[in-house]
């Protein structure tokens, strides 16, 4: 029928706003920023990046891969790779950014960079009261003002970040696994190279006694 969707709409408006008088949950509107909505767990912002531990640059899961840069419409993140490694959360050695800007003037929060990372490393943020005098200076966040403790993202988002805790835990237990291996395999093999350099040693022939 022509024009069901605005009377749905309309019952809708006049449900909440005789429901209002009479019921809290009715209310749809607060009175901001003295009161303020609970934001949903689904609510998405800006980006930010993930770190575990106390040290937010030394923690970061960020390992300058840079398919979030290159997967952004548009073209908002920056970043530089650097030149030496450290150990990762998996104590594997890895590359980490010494640059990693986002224009927040450009972000269109479509969450593609979140999607595209292989690394659990960049997530969605909820905050919104970013307004400031200064457009692009004000707009454009470095490493250090995206870097977020794990436990802000549980906070945050906790179905998702219960789901990326468990993948990185599978991913640590299979670095570690596979680290014991070596171990063993590196301590086999010189026991077993040991065993064939012994073997090998020529027996000096022991001297005969005069009668």
């Amino acid at each position: 029928m022509l024009g069901e969707g605005i009377i749905k709409g309309m019952a809708e408006t006049a449900r909440n706003f005789l429901g209002s008088y009479v019921s809290a949950e009715r209310l749809t509107t607060v009175q901001y920023p003295e009161e303020r909505s609970v934001q949903i767990e689904n609510a998405r912002q800006f980006p930010f990046l993930v770190f575990d531990g106390d040290d937010p640059m030394k923690g970061l899961r960020c390992v300058a891969c840079q398919i979030c840069e290159k997967e952004c419409p548009p073209k908002c993140i920056y970043i530089v790779k650097s030149k030496d490694k450290r150990a990762d959360y998996k104590g594997q050695m890895q590359l980490y950014p010494t640059t990693f800007n986002i224009d927040l003037s450009v972000c269109m929060s479509c969450g593609i960079c979140v999607e595209v990372c292989p690394f659990e490393s960049i997530k969605m943020n909820t905050e919104f009261e970013l307004s400031t005098t200064d457009r692009f200076g004000g707009l454009l966040v470095n490493k250090h003002q995206l870097a977020k403790s794990n436990d802000h993202y549980r906070k945050i988002h906790p179905t998702d970040a219960s789901s990326s805790d468990a993948a990185l835990a599978v991913e640590v237990a299979k670095a570690q696994a596979k680290a014991k291996a070596d171990v063993e395999a590196k301590a086999k093999a010189a026991a077993e190279a040991k065993a064939k350099a012994v073997a090998a040693t020529p027996v000096a022939p022991q001297p005969v006694a005069a009668t």
